[in-house]
């Protein structure tokens, strides 16, 4: 667990920052050379994408914050926790979709060729942000005693994000980066074959609500109020997230038919 990269002066740079960065370059870079395979615009893809990075980061640190909007009225200091913090991935999602859309509008991009390039690099990104939260120690797993589980210890990093400390956690944050870095693969071979525009995107939403919805199973960071079924066994609760996964399962499956439907008209 290594909350801090590098220290020289006042120069701090934090591990979670890096990744999520080494992230973003590397699906920015696949994003351009498949933009230019596809017949897209490759700079003007960069441009959205750099658009769309920043309206998802602040799209997702407004839904924690609005979910935890009592939290922060009580201790207002703590609004500054929020720019250390990756925010909601979901809201970070749902805003940078609606922003993408209207970007494809906009300079007259075909949206969902576009889209089925940009899914894949979008899961190759997650999968090195999850690794930034495993050492920055967001997003912590609940107690387990399985022999792959981990132990934090930095005080640091539990002040800032409350994970327990000398306990077996189950690794939640490296569970979401190995099925997201999986997800990128299958999304790839999906995107060589596919038969219709709007494919890979569809597969990105059932891929990643499945993926989801069964890391939910193992988290250990959500309060009493995520839960809209809260029982002693976790796999017998049922969280908001997990409403979402279902919902998105549904809409991914449903885009997926409506899309192949069309194609086939």
């Amino acid at each position: 667990m290594y909350p801090i990269l590098l220290k020289i002066g006042p120069l701090t740079i934090h591990t979670y920052g890096f990744m999520l960065a080494l992230g973003m370059a590397l699906g920015l870079l696949f994003m351009y050379v498949q933009s230019k395979k596809y017949g897209l615009q490759a700079p003007v893809m960069l441009d959205m994408a750099f658009y769309t990075i920043i309206i998802s980061l602040v799209g997702a640190k407004l839904i924690l914050f609005l979910g935890n909007i009592s939290h922060y009225l009580r201790s207002p200091s703590e609004l500054f926790s929020l720019a250390r913090s990756g925010g909601v991935f979901q809201g970070g999602l749902a805003f940078g979709i609606i922003f993408a859309l209207w970007y494809f509008r906009k300079h007259r991009i075909p949206t969902w060729n576009a889209a089925d390039v940009i899914v894949p690099a979008l899961a190759l990104g997650h999968g090195f942000g999850r690794i930034g939260c495993f050492t920055a120690g967001c997003c912590y797993g609940r107690e387990c005693s399985l022999p792959w589980g981990v132990t934090f210890q930095s005080e640091y990093a539990s002040s800032l994000t409350g994970i327990p400390l000398d306990r077996v956690l189950h690794p939640t944050q490296l569970y979401e980066s190995a099925l997201n870095f999986l997800n990128f693969f299958i999304l790839f071979i999906i995107l060589k074959k596919k038969k219709f525009d709007g494919q890979v995107f569809s597969f990105y939403i059932i891929n990643y609500s499945i993926i989801r919805f069964f890391v939910e199973y193992f988290r250990g960071d959500h309060p009493d109020k995520a839960y809209l079924i809260r029982n002693p066994s976790p796999y017998l609760s049922f969280s908001l997230p997990q409403l979402f996964c279902v919902l998105g399962l549904i809409g991914g499956v449903a885009l997926f038919l409506v899309l192949r439907k069309r194609k086939s008209a």
